[in-house]
């Protein structure tokens, strides 16, 4: 079950997003490695269809860059690299996308990353709602429109879902 009493430190996220002045909810859970987007969803009791991965991937020029992705659906690479004008999309490694980010793999947020990226969304996600999306640690998630990702990080939308 869900943690809903723990208190959650303050990460880099959460931190810019209140400098920003964004109003957002916090949603703690019992990360579970591999458990993904299924996991947080099934704790917090909401549609994994609104809980929103990070991915951090490359282009074929080794620069970084972000995916937002609904959690029951998978990144078209070929899509989207056609979407964004690169020959290549490819995940980075755990290591690499560390770097890039500044988060460990399963706790990664588009807020507050270590390098700036150009983070692209999936449309269907600017269509919900709310999301939930990553807070900056394992078993954290917040909440808030999805709107915010494009006034806050400039996110583009482009069409590179597949089904789950």
């Amino acid at each position: 079950m869900a943690r809903k009493d723990r208190h959650v430190s303050q990460t880099p996220a959460t931190q810019a997003l209140r400098a920003a002045g964004v109003v957002f909810t916090e949603h703690p859970y019992d990360y579970v490695d591999h458990g993904g987007t299924a996991e947080s969803a099934r704790q917090l009791g909401v549609p994994e269809h609104e809980v929103v991965k990070t991915l951090v991937m490359q282009d074929e020029k080794a620069q970084p860059l972000i995916v937002l992705m609904h959690g029951d659906r998978q990144v078209s690479t070929k899509a989207l690299a056609r979407e964004i004008g690169c020959k290549s999309v490819e995940p980075c490694k755990p290591e690499v996308a560390q770097r890039h980010s500044g988060y460990l793999v399963g706790g990664t947020s588009p807020f507050g990353t270590r390098k700036a990226m150009p983070v692209y969304v999936e449309a269907s996600v600017l269509a919900l709602p709310r999301i939930l999306i990553n807070g900056g640690q394992r078993g954290y998630l917040v909440g808030l429109a999805p709107q915010v990702l494009v006034e806050r990080l400039g996110a583009r939308a482009v069409h590179c879902a597949l089904e789950g």
